[in-house]
């Protein structure tokens, strides 16, 4: 039998140590940690450590901040208080599944035998040179099955999206590039005021979309920390960075992020909802359609995070 990690030994002894109306332990939040995965790790459901923190389950949690972990009779106990264990039963404190407070990304599209750029653009309402721009795809570019695409938001859905998608997944070679590096948040935070973006918003939106991974590639052809389309970052650079970017580099995938983040802002007169919302939807999209549901989720959950960032 493998011994236990110390880390889970450790928090046993507080446990057993602390005093009967104060049992929890206190948990630092580390890189990579979700609620979920700190509730796991103590064998609790992400929602009772959630309503033990005054959290909803699908809150981010932010690098450094802590965390309390309850008892098993304090996560009762929080449950009972908010009308889901009623008085003397059991709560249940196993494990939950994974979860994520972020919204698929919308336009998400996975190629189905058949599909050609053409006929994409055409059934979505849109130029094929621009649906092959923003992917970073020539407009003569034969699809491979499988690959991700960022359709326009709200489109009408693909004749063949109902069909199942494809098990591979091919990432069009284009730029900016997804490359195995993580920051933390005070330096997107840091490049973020150096480019005109609200330093605690650009953050917010940053762990949002990536977890201040570079290495995402998302279901819709959106790469690195900021998840910027190759066409996003093609018109960054050629309309608002000062010099040229380096694809390979997080922190300028920040930078186009930033200095886009920035751009709309001024688009919309300094409405941070609103800016966060053409971010994720497309602002011309938002402006004639409103925001969607998803985008909704998205700004209510960016601007919650901002709070946490710094306001």
């Amino acid at each position: 039998m493998r011994p236990l990690p110390i880390s889970i030994l450790a928090a046993a002894v507080a446990l057993l140590a602390a005093p009967a109306a104060h049992a929890h332990v206190v948990h630092t939040v580390a890189p990579g940690d979700t609620l979920w995965s700190i509730s796991a790790q103590s064998n609790l459901t992400t929602r009772t450590v959630a309503l033990y923190n005054g959290l909803t389950e699908n809150s981010h949690v932010v690098i450094g901040t802590p965390i309390k972990i309850p008892s098993i009779a304090e996560g009762q106990a929080a449950l009972r208080a908010a009308g889901i264990a009623p008085a003397g039963t059991t709560a249940n404190v196993a494990p939950a599944t994974a979860s994520s407070a972020a919204p698929r990304p919308l336009g998400a599209y996975v190629v189905r035998p058949g599909d050609t750029l053409s006929g994409l653009a055409a059934q979505t309402g849109v130029p094929t040179a621009q649906m092959a721009y923003m992917n970073g795809l020539a407009p003569t570019a034969q699809l491979l099955i499988g690959t991700v695409m960022k359709l326009p938001s709200g489109a009408p859905a693909p004749a063949k999206a109902s069909s199942p998608a494809p098990a591979t997944r091919v990432v069009p070679t284009a730029d900016p590039a997804a490359t195995p590096t993580r920051l933390s948040a005070e330096q997107v935070k840091g490049l973020a005021a150096q480019h005109g973006a609200p330093a605690s918003l650009a953050a917010a939106i940053a762990w949002q979309e990536s977890g201040f991974n570079n290495a995402m590639v998302s279901s819709a052809n959106a790469r690195g920390v900021m998840q910027v389309m190759p066409g996003t970052w093609d018109w960054v650079n050629r309309n608002l960075a000062a010099s040229p970017l380096d694809p390979q580099s997080a922190t300028d995938n920040v930078r186009a992020g930033s200095l886009y983040l920035a751009q709309l802002l001024r688009q919309t007169g300094g409405d941070r909802r609103l800016a966060a919302a053409g971010y994720y939807q497309g602002l011309s999209s938002v402006r004639s359609r409103g925001m969607f549901d998803d985008t909704k989720r998205y700004v209510d959950n960016v601007l919650a995070l901002s709070d946490r960032f710094g306001g």
